[in-house]
């Protein structure tokens, strides 16, 4: 799936799509599972949707984003989990790329930032893991074998 460009309101004119995310690293191709791409397809075949977007409500008029961020708040409400935003679902992401062992750059390239390092900082967790530095210092006592550590 692209991401090509941001629902935006212009006062005066309405709700339009910006031809281009915030970023140059917005602007990108990400790699979905096939029943989210599926879902996509259905929803962007929709007739009244002539800007070929994904999220447009019934009518196939553009979607405020202010509205469906006001919408997703209820709905978590509603369903007992009020501290959830959609944001929470790109943290969700990141740490489960992360996870599997993917690249921060990878990451970085789905989440949209142009810096792995902010992925790295922001989405990746610090938990303890199998990070070599044993082995690093075995070797510590195969050249010193008289000296112990301690």
């Amino acid at each position: 799936m692209e991401v090509r460009g941001t629902v935006i309101r212009i006062r005066g004119i309405g709700l339009v799509i910006k031809p281009k995310p915030k970023s140059e690293a917005g602007w990108r191709s990400i790699e979905l599972p096939s029943w989210c791409t599926a879902m996509a397809r259905r929803r962007q075949d929709r007739p009244a949707n002539r800007w070929e977007a994904v999220f447009t409500p019934p009518t196939g008029q553009l979607r405020d984003p202010s509205n469906t961020q006001a919408d997703l708040r209820d709905l978590f409400a509603r369903i007992g989990y009020p501290g959830i935003t959609s944001h929470t679902f790109r943290k969700t992401v990141g740490s489960l790329m992360d996870d599997a062992g993917l690249s921060a750059r990878a990451a970085a390239d789905q989440l949209g930032h142009a810096k792995a390092s902010m992925t790295q900082d922001r989405y990746f967790g610090r938990r303890v893991r199998a990070t070599g530095g044993a082995a690093v210092l075995e070797a510590l006592e195969r050249t010193s074998p008289d000296e112990t550590c301690g």
